[in-house]
Parts: structure tokens; sequence; C-alpha cells
């Protein structure tokens, strides 16, 4: 019985380390997985790409005014209201002309009575201007000088009341308030038979056949300002709408605060809605700058692209080769930070993608994928 078990013992041990055996030599060595990680990129655009930059502003008219008189009195008639859409030269508001009217009739009155002494001087002179011609002895030389005086001083006085009379006669016509430019009364200040002072806020007019919209420019985009064109502006109010403008005016001083440049756009009033002062929207347009302008730009990546590995103040980022989907260390040269990001001179070209995050926890040739949803466009 002994001699039994020790047999059958000593056999399980054989089968087990066949089993062994046979199980190691059928089974393959496993392999290493290769981590594919995901990565937020940005593809790299030209700084003169304004079609993918979209630049905020508020509408107002092209022309504004409140107009108010250059004198004083009590107000006989104000026949706009606001709402009325009034022509250039209409009146919008005139004063009691009663009192200006009686200043002009003195003035001119004494103008003509001047006018009448001018005249007998006139004849004075020339009589003994002609009397000593003729017989040299028959008047004196003061007498033609006294006459001569007398002439000059009629003279200046005729002048200056002529001076007073033009000054009356403004005084009547200021008494008229009259728009300036065609456009809209948007308010009015004072009511009819009001004793107004000299100054003092009547109306309100818009012109609003043109609007204008202020836009701010980073100061990196400012000298392409110039070459802007196919302008196109979108207002929240009317977000399938779009319509074309032109710059005005570029402003050439720049925010302290925010370091743009204010630029103004001018559009033609749409036919099919009506765009108001106030409104809220949005521009953006084509640059066309010269080749030698064009390469005095860079590229704008965000600030957290770019990264530093050693003291030597070197720079770089993690390019992405589409054609590997790997990436590699490049060094490049940034200037100064802008409002979309850190602006790099040197070491990109357009077209290129860049890691834009987790670039610490890259190592070169490392593959990866692009992270959905979250791959931009730069501009």
């Amino acid at each position: 019985m002994r001699f039994r078990a020790r047999c059958t013992f000593t056999l399980l041990i054989v089968m087990f380390h066949s089993v062994l055996l046979w199980t190691g030599c059928g089974q393959e060595e496993p392999q290493e997985k290769i981590f594919v990680r995901p990565v937020k990129a940005v593809k790299v655009s030209n700084v003169t790409d304004f079609r993918k930059q979209w630049f905020p502003g508020r509408a107002k008219a092209h022309q504004a005014v409140d107009l108010s008189f250059r004198i004083g009195g009590p107000l006989i008639s104000r026949p706009v209201d606001v709402g009325d859409r009034v022509k250039k030269g209409r009146f919008v508001a005139r004063i009691d002309p009663r009192d200006f009217e009686v200043n002009v009739r003195n003035a001119q009155g004494r103008l003509d009575r001047v006018k009448a002494v001018l005249t007998r001087a006139v004849s004075d002179f020339r009589r003994i201007n002609n009397i000593i011609r003729e017989d040299p002895g028959a008047a004196s030389e003061t007498l033609l000088d006294q006459k001569r005086e007398a002439l000059d001083a009629a003279k200046a006085e005729v002048r200056s009341l002529k001076a007073t009379l033009d000054t009356a006669k403004d005084q009547l016509s200021y008494t008229y308030l009259r728009a300036p430019f065609d456009g809209t009364v948007v308010a009015t200040y004072v009511e009819n038979f009001e004793t107004v002072r000299r100054k003092q806020r009547i109306a309100r007019i818009l012109d609003t056949a043109r609007i204008e919209m202020i836009v701010d420019i980073p100061e990196n985009l400012i000298a392409l300002a110039p070459y802007v064109t196919n302008i196109i502006v979108e207002f929240d109010a009317f977000p399938d709408r779009q319509v074309p403008a032109k710059i005005y005016e570029i402003g050439t001083e720049a925010s302290q605060a925010t370091r743009t440049y204010p630029v103004t756009i001018i559009m033609d009033q749409p036919k099919d809605f009506t765009i108001l002062p106030g409104m809220a929207g949005k521009t953006t347009g084509d640059a066309n700058p010269p080749d030698n302008l064009t390469n005095e730009f860079g590229f704008t990546i965000p600030v957290g692209t770019v990264f530093s590995l050693d003291t030597t103040g070197a720079t770089y980022v993690w390019v992405i080769a589409e054609e590997t989907m790997m990436v590699n260390r490049r060094e490049v040269k940034t200037s100064e930070l802008q409002d979309g990001g850190i602006l790099i001179i040197e070491g990109l070209e357009v077209g290129e993608w860049v890691v834009t995050a987790g670039v610490h926890s890259l190592r070169e040739g490392q593959q990866v994928k692009f992270l959905e949803d979250v791959v931009e466009q730069n501009g």
C-alpha cells in the first residue's frame, strides 16, 4: 500500500510539470501598448486674416447735433416733435423777432442819415478842390483840409454803421433755428412760448441715413487697417443680415488701458431694415497688405502653447506633424503679449498645428490625436 501511494504522488508531480510546460509553450509574450495622447491643438494662421476675427462695436449716427440759439428771447414757434424727419434748412424753432427787427430798422436809419452826410461831404470837397485848381487864391488849403477830414469821417461812419446793420441783420436771422442737415428729431428740450437763453439746448437731430461704428483694433493689427477691404457688419438685432461698410477714420492714439486703436467704419442705412443708434454689432473684413508689410507680422497663439526647458531663455512649442501625428519640439521667438495670446515672430509657418495645453506632459516623438471638439483655428 505504501509503495502504491508513493507512485501515485510521483505521477501527479509529473503531470503538473507537463501542464506548466504545455501552457508556457502555447502562450505568446504580451506586447507593449502604445498610448496615443489626446491633445488640444491650434492651427497657425497669419494675423492678416481678418476674416476670422470679429471686432465688437456699437452703432451711432453719422452726424448728431444739439441745436441752440445764438441769442435769447421768448420762443414763438417750435413746429417739430420727436420722430419728425427734417430737411436741411428747415426751421425747427423761432424766437420772437420784434426787438431784432427794430434794431435792424434803427441801424438802417442811422446808416441812411450818415450816407446823406457823406454825399454832402463829397460834394463840398470836390467844390473846394475845383475852386483851388481853377483859382489858387480863391480858397485856402486849410479849408480844403477841413473838407477832406469831414469826408474821411463820413466814410468811416458809413463803414461803422454798415457793420452795425450787418450785425443787426445777423441777430434777426438768428431768431430762426434751422436744421444743418437732413435728419430726424430725436429729442426736444423746451416747450413753445418759453423764454430761452443763448446756447440753451432746443432740439437734437441725428443723421441716420449713414451709420458709423467705432471698433477697437489691437496694436499688432492697426498697421493693416488701411488695407482692409470687403468689410461687413452684423448687428445683434439682425443676426442673419450683413451690411457692407468701409473705413471712415483710423485713430492714431492707442488707449492706455487696452492698447487698442479706435477705427471708425461707416455704412449706408439698409433699405429693408433700420439700424438705430446704440445697436450692438460686430465687424470683420479682409486684409490685403503689400508683401513687405505682411512679412513684418507673426502669428498669435495661446499663451499656454509656449514653454521653456532650461535657464537659457529659449522658448519652445510642440509642433504636430499631420502625416504621423507625432509631436516635435521646436524653438520659437516670441514678442509681446496680445489680447488673443502671445505673438510668435520666428519659428512657425502658416498651416502648422501646435499643441495648446498639457505641453509639459509630452515627450519628443510622442504620438497624439486631436481632442474632439477642442481643435481650434487660430486667428
